[in-house]
């Protein structure tokens, strides 16, 4: 059984070309899977699997934006995929949803490979913040399953040459280059940046299964126009509400 109609909001994303239907008080989706979706350089016939789909956000923002993709999402929480699918029939996008624990995945998606696997994996270690009281935000903040085996997962279900794409705060980086084996090569992290002259909140890190190119450190994305938030006016900086507004892509180089 899903959210209760009156427990759900419906959400605009990209200026409105997509609606979402999330939970009033669970987690809520903001602008880090649309910027994950914006960062994924798909093509129409390719093959996507989103790993923790929660209500859809990535996967949808990028189907709006490439059209003719096979998108298929895994999500554990019940409550989460059933949104997931409903967001997905809501906005006339093709999307699969296997309600499933990404460590233990039903033959039906261990069978296929993908072109890309993305992801927004839980952002903090539980014995170092203070935990939701919401079960369900819990789960989509807080990791249980560590990110070597959100990495390793990801890598099995790649295609030869495919692209894995995480998002993840900044402090974490070690974490994931330290999940990523001989299987993946030509990593790319992008920081992203509140403002000019902060230090880096989250990162994007890209890496090929069977690249072979160098490490690549890429110049930020800078988020905020000015040193600090003024007033109440919207400061993202022109090409960020490109991508958050209009659905553009984010070049990661």
């Amino acid at each position: 059984m899903g959210f209760a109609r009156n427990l759900v909001t419906e959400d605009k994303f990209l200026g409105g070309q997509l609606v979402l239907m999330q939970p009033r008080d669970g987690y809520r989706a903001g602008v880090d899977p649309v910027f994950l979706a914006a960062s994924i350089a798909a093509h129409e016939g390719e093959s996507v699997l989103d790993l923790g789909c929660g209500a859809g956000a990535a996967a949808l923002c990028l189907g709006a934006r490439v059209p003719g993709l096979r998108l298929v999402g895994v999500e554990r929480q019940p409550e989460y995929a059933d949104l997931a699918c409903k967001n997905a029939y809501d906005n006339d996008i093709d999307m699969d949803v296997v309600e499933a624990d990404l460590a233990d995945l039903p033959a039906a998606v261990k069978d296929e490979s993908f072109d890309h696997v993305i992801m927004n994996p839980p952002y903090h270690l539980r014995d170092r913040s203070t935990e939701s009281n919401d079960a369900g935000r819990a789960a989509a903040l807080f990791e249980d399953t560590p990110l070597a085996v959100w990495i390793d997962t990801a890598t099995r279900r790649l295609k030869h040459r495919g692209y894995l794409t995480i998002i993840q705060k900044a402090e974490r980086v070690p974490e994931i280059l330290g999940g990523m084996d001989e299987r993946l090569g030509s990593i790319l992290v992008k920081p992203l940046l509140p403002r000019e002259g902060r230090a880096a909140v989250l990162v994007l890190v890209q890496a090929r299964k069977g690249g072979r190119g160098a490490f690549r450190l890429a110049a930020p994305l800078i988020l905020h126009d000015g040193a600090e938030h003024v007033g109440d006016s919207e400061s993202y900086r022109r090409e960020v509400s490109a991508i958050l507004r209009d659905g553009a892509a984010l070049p990661l180089w």
